[in-house]
């Protein structure tokens, strides 16, 4: 799978403490595993904001009733279909991405 990005923006250089909190204005369905659906309301942690192509993608885990009893996981979704609620942490540092940023099984 190409990768999205060749860098990133976060808050630390592991990317990991969330720079924001956005709620979903609508759902999203995936294009392929590396991105993670949301349903409009839901709350997203964001934790790095993909720096080529105009920051067209950021990666987040998804919190709400829709995992349930599952664990969150990391994965890519446009910044366009969520609206940032809460600022955290500048999202100053730029870090290189890698494979296992796009991999997924």
């Amino acid at each position: 799978m190409p990768k999205l990005s060749n860098k990133k923006l976060c808050a630390d250089s592991e990317c990991s403490y969330p720079i924001l909190i956005a709620r979903a204005l609508e759902d999203f369905y995936p294009q392929d595993c590396r991105f993670i659906p949301i349903w409009k309301g839901q709350i997203v942690y964001v934790y790095a904001m993909l720096k080529d192509q105009g920051n067209l993608f950021w990666v987040g885990s998804v919190q709400g009733s829709y995992y349930s009893d599952q664990e969150a996981r990391l994965g890519h979704f446009p910044s366009s279909v969520v609206q940032e609620t809460h600022a955290l942490t500048p999202a100053t540092v730029e870090v290189d991405t890698d494979k296992w940023d796009f991999y997924c099984d």
